[in-house]
């Protein structure tokens, strides 16, 4: 039996590590294939235009009506960089002479895509170009899509983008931070403030003056956007309902109205406060008051201190009343540079008194204090309820004279030109694949002929699985826990039930042919005894379990006693596996919560 239960043990035990070393032979080629193709990749003609996943880049062409669309895969036909001038700065800093280059991405490059980069830290970046033909808000929604990535982290700086309003004096060559836009786009982080802009100017139908509008702030952590190092893709739908979509990687992460979900709101409030409104000299807005009827109890004393010296302290035993707690440093010596006269006397630095270090205190011994159970403080006359309370007084309302109503804020005003204005404190933030449409189908096939390829480079390059679990373990060390609990249970489990049992006296019965020998009454309870007794000698027993009356096999003795304890093992077996499938389970829910889902079957299995 022992022998059969080992045999199969064995087996599993061979099958698991085979099936693993499979497993792990088809990660380790994964891996292996995504470090030849960045080898391959870094060793690519260009000319190809082709990687060694097999992709094949081409640059992207829009297949349908569009307003502005821009690869950089050439060179920057149709864009102006601006001679301007930063207003209400120092003139050291105040000129747009930040660089821009268009070139391939740093890392995860696919093979003859560019783009446009920021190359200059600590400057200010102005480039611009006119679009296709001019975006008029009418009935068709606007979709403005580009990709970003920071390739060096971001310390304060944005990637956001500018489409400048239609006019007759528009001059791109002196396009700067007060040139009329109608919409501004795109991420912008400084310190801890990780940013998404969706900023409109809204004209005033009655004053024709201009006030920003912004979108309320996505209720989504940004911040690895912002630090991941890989190319992300920033899409705005503006639709002619007067509703709004903001995605990241086509994901949405903010929607709303422009109604309802901007600030300052669309349209001002119909009443405002009246200004010429003023509170009554009267009016009473205490809600409570002192009772003008109480009276200081005769024993209150007010004189009597919060504390007291505990007179119950003693002095501890050792007390050095004699040793200050701080002595001259006596290695301490004297600056050849010191004038006495210009710097004073000189004195050496005080160190604490190692004569006190082990005593229970130096210098003069000072009673503790002690609370003052006498203490009252100063009387105050209990609170009431103000009989005269009028309430929180607020102006009357009166008609807002500066109220309007747009019911259609979509309809703003039309964009002719596109515009990138920077201030970043980090250089080689690259842009890539601008385009400006109407319909979502031009903008997602767009986004796969382009981002959709980086994506699909990026994901090949990625580290290996165990790289991974390392790099996330060193965010959230907890998760060590997890993978020795993971790994250390099977294994326990696997050493505890499948290792060689010692064999006993019973196994050896099992084995032995089975004797007739007589029993009696006597004989049974003899029998009983020496079942209980493990280290009795075989050949002793097998004496003492001859009797005259009946006969009875001794291995069955034997056979009930292992039968018990495999019992009881099936038992602890079931314990064991109960507890480690939920061990399992908050494994998987651990990590789906942090990886994908196949991090999570690695987890477990």
């Amino acid at each position: 039996m022992h022998s059969q239960w080992d045999w199969l043990c064995l087996s599993l035990l061979i099958i698991s590590s085979v099936t693993a070393e499979i497993e792990d032979g088809e990660v380790l080629g994964a891996d292996v294939e995504a470090e030849d193709f960045d080898k391959e990749s870094q060793q690519a003609d260009v000319d190809k235009e082709e990687s060694s996943l097999g992709v094949v880049y081409r640059t992207p062409k829009p297949t349908g009506d569009v307003y502005f669309a821009e690869t950089f895969d050439g060179a920057l036909t149709g864009w102006v960089l601006s001679k301007a001038k930063k207003e209400d700065t120092d003139d050291n800093i105040a000129k747009y002479d930040g660089r821009w280059e268009v070139e391939e991405l740093k890392e995860n490059a696919v093979p003859g895509d560019k783009g446009l980069v920021l190359k200059s830290a600590a400057k200010h970046h102005a480039i611009s170009a006119m679009l296709t033909k001019a975006f008029i808000f009418d009935k068709k929604p606007l979709i403005i899509q580009y990709e970003v990535n920071f390739q060096g982290g971001i310390d304060c700086g944005g990637a956001y983008i500018k489409l400048l309003s239609s006019s007759d004096d528009l001059d791109l060559e002196f396009f700067f931070d007060k040139t009329p836009y109608t919409i501004m786009f795109g991420p912008d982080k400084c310190g801890e403030d990780y940013k998404l802009h969706f900023i409109i100017r809204h004209k005033n139908p009655k004053t024709g003056e201009y006030d920003e509008k912004h979108a309320k702030r996505p209720d989504v952590d940004l911040k690895k956007f912002y630090l991941d190092k890989k190319t992300h893709l920033y899409t705005l739908v503006l639709k002619p309902d007067d509703t709004f979509e903001m995605l990241i990687d086509q994901s949405v992460i903010s929607k709303g109205s422009l109604l309802e979900d901007m600030v300052p709101p669309i349209n001002p409030p119909k009443e405002i406060d009246d200004p010429t409104d003023k509170k009554p000299d009267d009016w009473d807005e205490r809600q409570k008051i002192p009772d003008p009827n109480a009276v200081k109890p005769d024993d209150w004393d007010e004189d009597e201190p919060s504390k007291i010296e505990d007179l119950d302290a003693v002095k501890p035993e050792g007390w050095l009343d004699n040793e200050p707690q701080y002595i001259p440093d006596p290695s301490a010596k004297k600056p050849k540079d010191w004038d006495e006269e210009m710097d004073g006397e000189w004195e050496a630095p005080q160190v604490p008194n190692p004569k006190c270090e082990t005593a229970p205190g130096c210098g003069l011994w000072v009673r503790p204090m002690k609370n003052n159970p006498k203490y009252k403080g100063k009387w105050k006359a209990p609170m009431i309820v103000n009989p005269n309370y009028q309430g929180i007084w607020s102006p009357r309302k009166i008609p807002n004279p500066d109220y309007f109503e747009d019911p259609h804020p979509f309809e703003m005003t039309p964009i002719s030109a596109i515009g990138i204005e920077l201030w970043s404190m980090t250089s080689d933030i690259y842009f890539d694949n601008f385009i400006i449409c109407s319909e979502r189908e031009v903008a997602d096939r767009w986004a796969a002929d382009g981002w959709g390829l980086k994506k699909l480079v990026a994901s090949a390059n990625e580290p290996g699985m165990f790289s991974q679990l390392v790099t996330a373990a060193e965010d959230h060390p907890w998760l060590w826990v997890l993978y020795i609990l993971t790994l250390a249970l099977p294994v326990g489990l696997g050493v505890l039930f499948c290792w060689p049992a010692k064999k006993t006296d019973e196994d050896i019965d099992l084995k032995k042919p089975d004797i007739s020998m007589p029993v009696t009454k006597g004989g049974v309870k003899q029998g009983r005894g020496e079942l209980e007794d493990d280290e009795m000698d075989l050949e002793e027993k097998e004496s003492e379990d001859i009797v005259e009356d009946g006969k009875m096999s001794k291995s069955l003795h034997s056979w009930i006693r292992v039968k018990a304890q495999k019992e009881l093992s099936h038992g602890f077996i079931a314990v064991i596996a109960t507890g480690y499938l939920r061990v399992r389970k908050i494994c998987l829910a651990l990590s789906l919560h942090l990886f994908s889902n196949w991090h999570a079957i690695v987890l477990l299995y």
